[in-house]
C-alpha cells in the first residue's frame, strides 16, 4: 500500500490519469519506478503531468510516509478495492481514493445528506437538528460536511438519535475544519461514525475543494436534505449534483422574504420535496414501519416541574443549539459551582443533555 499512498496523494494528476497509470503499469509500484522515457510516451499524460510524476518520485519517501499515515489512523480505501462505497462506484467523477478515519456508511443502510447555509437562523438550526434526530432514531445514517450552521446540527441530531453520522471534509481528514467543531469531530469518531475526504492528510481547507467534496456528500446518500441555503449557496451546489446522480432532493420551506430560505424556495418550486415533518419524510421514503419496530413513536408532552432558581436559569439558557459550560456561566451570571451542579442535576432530570464533553442541549 505504500506505493498506492504514493500515486493517491499527487493532487496535480486528476483521478482519472492516476487511474490510466495504475492500469497500464498494473500497479501503483511498477508506477512509482518507471523510467522518464517510458513516461513521456504514455498518450494520456501530458508534460506537466509527466513533471508532476518524476517531482512525487523524487520527493517522497514512501515508507515512511505511509507508516505516519498508519499511526495516525487513517485508511486508504481505492477505487478499485473492494470497501470502496458502491454508491460513489457509480460516478462519473468519483474520487480515486478515499482517505477514512474510523467507519464508512454501510452499504446496506439508508444515507440521508443534511445540508445547508453556515449562518443559518434558529429555525434552520432547529429543524436540522430534528430532522437528522428523528432519521437517526430510524436506523438512517446521516451525511454532512462539518462545516458551521446547518452541517453541525444535522451532526448533532444524528448523535442525539444515538445513531451514526459521517462527515465529508474539504480538507484532511487530520485536519479538523472549522476547529470549534473539534468536539463534535470526536464525537463522531466515538460514536461509530467516521471522517472521509479525498484530499491528502495534511492538506488545509480551500475554498475549491469544498464544491468538490459536495459530489462526495450527495453521492453517499440516496436522499438530500437542504435545510436552508440562499439562491447561490454551496447547499445548491450539492442539491444539483443529488439530482445529476438521480437523488431524491427535499428543502425545507420558509418565508418568502427570508433570503436564507429563498434557495429552499426555489428547489421546492422546481420540484423539490417539501419538508413538513420527519415522519411524513420517513413514509415518503417507505421507511415507515420497517425501522422502528414497525411504527413511528410520538412526542411525549413535556413533563411540567417546578425548578429551583438557579436550574431555572440555566435550563432557560439552554436550548437546542449546543452552548458550552463557559458560556451557560457567562449568560446566567451564576458561579461555576452552582452552573455545574444545576447542569447536573438537569441531565439527570431528563431535561438536558450532554451531546460532548461540556456542552449541552436540551432534551
Amino acid at each position: 500500500m505504500e506505493y498506492e499512498y504514493w500515486l493517491a496523494a499527487m493532487e496535480k494528476l486528476s483521478g482519472r490519469k492516476k487511474y490510466l497509470l495504475r492500469q497500464h503499469m498494473k500497479s501503483a509500484k511498477a508506477a512509482y519506478y518507471i523510467e522518464e522515457t517510458e513516461l513521456e510516451r504514455l498518450s494520456f499524460l501530458n508534460e506537466k503531468d509527466c513533471h508532476t510524476i518524476k517531482q512525487a518520485q523524487k520527493s517522497w519517501d514512501v515508507h515512511a510516509r505511509y507508516e505516519k499515515l498508519c499511526r495516525q489512523g487513517i485508511r486508504l480505501v481505492l477505487v478499485f478495492d473492494e470497501k470502496y462505497p458502491k454508491r460513489l462506484g457509480q460516478l462519473s467523477d468519483k474520487p480515486y481514493a478515499l482517505y477514512v478515519k474510523g467507519e464508512m456508511p454501510e452499504e446496506c443502510s439508508c444515507g440521508a445528506a443534511v445540508v445547508g447555509a453556515r449562518r443559518c437562523t434558529p429555525y434552520g438550526e432547529k429543524h436540522a437538528c430534528e430532522f437528522a434526530r428523528r432519521l437517526s432514531e430510524c436506523g438512517v445514517q446521516i451525511i454532512s460536511g462539518l462545516a458551521r450552521g446547518i452541517d453541525g446540527m444535522g451532526h448533532r441530531g444524528a448523535l442525539l438519535g444515538k445513531g451514526k453520522t459521517f462527515a465529508v471534509m474539504g480538507n484532511g481528514v487530520d485536519v479538523c475544519y472549522p476547529r470549534e467543531h473539534i468536539g463534535l469531530y470526536e464525537d463522531i469518531l466515538a460514536c461509530g461514525g467516521g471522517i472521509l475526504s479525498e484530499f491528502p492528510p495534511g492538506t488545509p481547507p480551500q475554498g475549491f475543494h469544498f464544491p468538490r467534496r459536495n459530489r462526495i456528500i450527495s453521492g453517499l446518500s440516496d436522499v438530500v436534505l437542504v435545510m436552508e441555503a440562499k439562491e447561490k449557496s454551496g447547499s445548491l451546489i450539492t442539491a444539483d449534483f443529488a439530482l445529476e446522480q438521480g437523488k431524491d432532493v427535499y428543502a425545507l420551506p420558509g418565508m418568502i422574504d427570508s433570503e436564507l430560505s429563498g434557495g429552499c424556495n426555489r428547489l421546492i418550486a422546481q420540484g423539490a420535496g417539501i419538508l413538513l415533518s420527519p415522519e411524513l419524510l420517513l413514509e415518503e421514503l417507505e421507511f415507515y414501519g420497517k425501522t422502528v419496530s414497525g411504527k413511528i413513536s410520538q412526542k411525549n408532552p413535556e413533563t411540567e416541574k417546578v425548578l429551583e432558581t438557579g436550574e431555572n436559569m440555566v435550563y432557560s439558557s439552554v436550548c437546542l443549539q449546543p452552548k458550552s459550560v463557559n458560556d451557560l456561566i457567562e449568560e446566567t451570571h451564576l458561579p461555576a459551582k452552582e452552573v455545574l451542579g444545576s447542569l447536573a442535576a438537569l441531565e439527570i432530570e431528563g431535561h438536558i443533555r450532554q451531546i460532548s464533553k461540556n456542552y449541552y442541549v436540551r432534551s
